[in-house]
């Protein structure tokens, strides 16, 4: 077996002897020395190059040559022009789009049907960077020869264009019933089951923007602008569940929704109604120094701590005193972590890594949100103000702000998951529920404020009955204020104060009212009596 010297020791030979007989006798010696030597050369430093680990490929050729020269023309098509920057750009983009939405794998097969067209580079040296195999069909294959081919070669996905509309709508059926992804690279798609990819590839991350939410016309916007991705806020997912009901409700491309303030109600109505969406729910404030996510999909939770997560972030919930505002403490003076499945008020430890920079220009309160002395002396928390609870798993679950938490009969109600059991009514449309002070009694009785579905009215016996049924005697509302709207803030969070500061009184108030009477087993039609009974101390909730 000759070794690499053996055979530089023969050219070397030949260099000397031949050229003295080589233009008589052999007129292509120095063409074919020449061949001879650079293939040898060549064949020597891709064997080093396939020696190294990892080996040393063409894409790497390709990133090396993108460093050297970024700006240089790499592709002329047509008027268009490509260079070493722009298909490195392209290509990591495809293979972002590739691995993370089509669902790639290393090792897997994706068949490229394409005419001459820059795709092709990009295509490949994107399938490359995440270790993908591309098999490239040829486009003039039709029916049997392309499922044959497709088949052999066992391709998860298929890219094409509509080009091709006609020879894919022909084998589309078959390549479903065999698992295999199609899809065009294009911003539009013809054809029904194909989905149009090049958008994701190029447009980025671009923003579609509504000077003013409206739910009417959300979904329209989201197929008009490809929407992949939804921000909401608040109670903007309650509004888009009871928009009226349309044919093509799950007639869109959105594929993510990340926010916050989405309740559990609405999270499975959402998802009934309008098809999978990942829901990404989180939890944070501008000014804190602690956030969640809820990675999982787990609904109604806003995310998911762990040992080591609960280190690194160094958070705690606390038993809280609704009635004194305050975090309860043991006689140490320190707080009292809360047991897992009990709400607790949520505070973070302030360090270096997590501050708390505070509120501009307003020192006192920027330290009212500090808590000193928590879990041991000389410490310092941030006071989220949220009520949290953690259950068995890990999941966090938002309970209630501490101001909208109300006490009653000695227990807290969290005014959340009031409103959650008077939402599964079905002539209820929106729900606000707070705490209004009674004469004669501690604390806060509940109230809610309701809007009644188009074309239904207050049924006050079905109300009662499931109050009762699903809910502790503690936190049933005992009044009940209909409203045609409910108001808002800016971030789309129901408004409690101007409905606490107006109470109960039917005086003072020209909404319907009604009051919980057990002696009828109904919601009844509140009377100036009934309130002068409740007023004068006569008449005990």
């Amino acid at each position: 077996i000759l070794t690499m010297l053996d055979l530089y020791t023969i050219v070397l030979g030949l260099l000397i002897v031949l050229p003295l007989l080589g233009n008589i006798f052999f007129p292509y010696l120095w063409l074919d020395l020449v061949y001879l030597l650079r293939l040898i050369c060549m064949g020597y430093r891709s064997h080093r190059q396939l020696q190294r680990n990892p080996p040393y490929t063409l894409l790497d050729v390709f990133l090396e040559k993108v460093k050297k020269h970024p700006k240089k023309p790499l592709i002329l098509f047509g008027e268009e022009v490509y260079s070493y920057q722009e298909i490195d750009r392209l290509s990591s983009q495809a293979a972002r789009v590739l691995q993370s939405h089509v669902g790639l794998k290393k090792g897997e097969t994706v068949a490229v049907f394409l005419k001459n067209v820059p795709a092709y580079i990009w295509i490949w040296i994107g399938l490359e960077k995440i270790g993908c195999i591309m098999a490239c069909v040829n486009y003039n294959l039709r029916s049997k020869s392309l499922l044959h081919v497709l088949s052999s070669c066992e391709a998860k996905v298929l890219l094409t264009t509509p080009d091709f509309q006609a020879v894919i709508e022909d084998v589309l059926p078959t390549l479903k019933n065999e698992g295999v992804q199609v899809f065009y690279l294009s911003d539009e798609c013809p054809t029904e089951g194909v989905e149009a990819l090049l958008g994701q590839i190029k447009s980025r991350a671009t923003f579609v923007l509504r000077s003013k939410f409206s739910a009417s016309h959300f979904w329209d916007d989201c197929r008009r602008y490809h929407v992949t991705v939804i921000q909401y806020v608040g109670e903007m997912m309650r509004y888009l569940c009871n928009s009226p009901k349309k044919d093509n409700d799950r007639d869109h491309s959105v594929r993510l929704a990340i926010g916050n303030g989405m309740r559990i109600e609405v999270w499975k109505e959402f998802l009934r109604r309008f098809g999978f969406v990942q829901i990404y729910e989180f939890y944070g404030a501008t000014e804190g120094n602690i956030g969640f996510i809820n990675y999982t999909g787990k609904v109604g939770a806003v995310g998911r701590t762990n040992f080591l997560h609960k280190k690194m972030t160094m958070f705690e919930l606390v038993k809280y005193n609704v009635d004194q505002d305050e975090p309860v403490r043991n006689e140490k003076g320190y707080c009292i972590p809360v047991a897992l499945g009990e709400t607790g008020l949520l505070v973070a430890k302030i360090t270096d890594v997590t501050p708390f920079s505070g509120y501009a220009g307003d020192r006192q309160k920027s330290e009212k949100k500090i808590l000193q002395d928590v879990l041991r002396k000389g410490d310092s928390y941030f006071n989220t103000g949220d009520l949290l609870m953690q259950d068995h798993e890990g999941f966090m679950y938002f309970q209630d702000r501490v101001g909208d938490t109300f006490r009653w009969k000695g227990e807290n109600v969290a005014t959340t998951e009031v409103e959650r059991t008077l939402a599964a009514l079905d002539f209820i449309e929106e729900v606000n529920v707070y705490g209004v002070p009674v004469p004669g009694h501690e604390g806060k009785t509940g109230m809610a404020a309701v809007r009644l579905k188009e074309g239904l009215s207050f049924d006050g016996k079905k109300l009662y009955a499931h109050v009762k049924d699903y809910m502790p005697n503690y936190a049933i509302p005992r009044f009940v204020r209909l409203r045609e709207a409910l108001e808002i803030t800016g971030t789309f969070k129901q408004c409690k104060g101007q409905l606490v500061n107006e109470g109960f009184d039917p005086a003072l108030i020209s909404d319907p009212l009604y009051f919980l009477d057990d002696s009828e087993k109904c919601y009844v039609p509140m009377t100036h009596e009934i309130f002068s009974s409740i007023a004068e101390k006569k008449l005990k909730l």
